[in-house]
């Protein structure tokens, strides 16, 4: 795990929470017969994003970085490096989300 990365996390966790979704980063139980993955859900009508903690940082900022390109974000302050990214939906090279077939959240 590198810095930056973590630091990118928090970052877009931060902005999710300002746009009205609730992170929560948990282990994911994976059991015979289903897999969980990542992605947003409605929660006592809450909409709260699970991103599996046990995945690769990386993976983790795709999860994030996937549900915001989706979200209205022209009334709530976004760098430029991060509208940058968000609008190019990059991701570390090393990571799953980065390559054909990767991480892929789950919708309601």
């Amino acid at each position: 795990m590198t810095r930056r990365s973590e630091q990118l996390c928090e970052e877009l966790k931060t902005l999710a929470e300002r746009v009205g979704l609730t992170v929560r980063e948990e282990i994911l139980l994976r059991e015979v017969g289903y897999h969980a993955r990542s992605g947003r859900c409605l929660v006592r009508g809450q909409e709260v994003l699970f991103v599996d903690r046990s995945l690769p940082i990386g993976d983790r900022v795709a999860v994030l970085i996937d549900e915001l390109r989706q979200r209205d974000l022209h009334h709530v302050y976004v760098s430029p490096a991060l509208r940058r990214l968000l609008e190019r939906g990059a991701v570390d090279e090393g990571s799953e989300a980065g390559r054909p077939g990767g991480l892929q959240g789950a919708r309601p």
